[in-house]
């Protein structure tokens, strides 16, 4: 009998077959444990491919969640900030708001009553201005008027005595005859005596017209009113009214214009200037100087440091402006302070008279 044609593993093959030949049967089972094989291997796929998408879902949603709460937190600093800002800026504006108004209500009305009290103050200054001014002009106005009636003579005098008496120190005068000052004559040099200054009847002396030293302690500076000494050397000492921190020592003499021999040369040149104190007298350099007889009142500082009080004051010439017969001395003026310097004085610099 002839073999058939289909294979020994196929189903349809008679059991006969099967059974004489084993091999199909090992084939048969060998595919039946892939098949097992493959489907659990594809089991195991799908649910790994399950859990790894499960997971994938999961992060995703955590890092969702998490990027919301980001932005949550972050827009919830913004907020925060901006709240506390506009607080901080509130509150500073609540303490710097008050002092600012108040000093800006104070600038707003101070300032128009301070300007308004300057222009009161401007007014009053400028009012007395005026005044001021009305009664220089009153008294110009008078003046011219007097000038006006008076003769050409009585102008020409009244010229010559305004430069004799040309003053323009405004210090107290120490060294003053009528105040109590006078001249030490033991210290003093001797008059000059000249033959023009004495009067003569029957070659007997009547009169002396030569001034004594003290008329240097007088006001009255017109030509010839002087104290003469002989020669060019001589000095002269002044006892003071009363003890005096000296400063300065003021010179007068007559103008070229108005002078009898129509020069200068009688006019002392130069001179030293002492203190005199104590028992024997003490002296104290203040001072050498030169007199220029174009000025005719000089006043000169004393070199009295430190500031000492004395009682006499010598004046020593050494030199004259060219005559060798004798000096002239018009007037001597002694300044100072009866208080020590940077004291104000507390009573008058001069004593009353009876």
């Amino acid at each position: 009998m002839p073999r058939s044609s289909r294979s020994p593993g196929d189903p349809g093959a008679p059991l006969e077959d099967v059974a004489r030949n084993p091999r199909p049967r090992r084939i048969a089972q060998r595919g039946r444990n892939t098949s097992r094989m493959v489907e659990d291997t594809s089991s195991n796929m799908t649910w790994f491919t399950c859990f790894a998408c499960s997971l994938r879902t999961q992060a995703q949603q955590v890092l969702f969640n998490t990027c919301r709460c980001k932005l949550l937190c972050q827009k919830l600093m913004e907020k925060t900030g901006i709240l506390l800002l506009c607080a901080f800026g509130f509150w500073m504006f609540s303490i710097h708001l008050p002092s600012k108004m108040k000093v800006w209500q104070d600038d707003s009305i101070n300032g128009p009553l301070q300007s308004l009290r300057l222009y009161q103050e401007k007014v009053r200054h400028h009012s007395g201005e005026i005044q001021d001014l009305r009664g220089s002009m009153n008294l110009l106005i008078a003046k011219l008027q007097e000038m006006e009636a008076m003769s050409d003579e009585q102008k020409v005098a009244q010229k010559i005595m305004k430069m004799i008496h040309g003053d323009y120190i405004e210090k107290p005068d120490f060294a003053l005859k009528s105040t109590g000052a006078s001249i030490d004559f033991e210290h003093t040099s001797a008059t000059y005596n000249h033959e023009k200054a004495h009067s003569y009847w029957n070659w007997i002396q009547l009169w002396n017209y030569a001034q004594p030293p003290d008329v240097i302690l007088e006001p009255n500076v017109t030509p010839g009113n002087c104290w003469a000494f002989e020669g060019n050397r001589g000095q002269v000492t002044i006892q003071l009214a009363q003890k005096v921190y000296l400063s300065n020592l003021t010179l007068q003499h007559i103008p070229k214009t108005i002078s009898p021999s129509g020069s200068l040369d009688t006019a002392p040149k130069d001179f030293v200037i002492y203190g005199m104190e104590g028992s024997p007298k003490e002296e104290v350099f203040l001072g050498a100087f030169q007199f220029q007889p174009e000025n005719i009142i000089q006043m000169f500082p004393l070199q009295n440091q430190p500031a000492r009080a004395f009682g006499t004051v010598k004046v020593k010439i050494s030199s004259n402006w060219g005559n060798p017969a004798f000096t002239c001395l018009y007037r001597v003026r002694v300044h100072g302070s009866v208080a020590p310097p940077g004291e104000q004085p507390h009573q008058n610099p001069y004593p009353e008279r009876d």
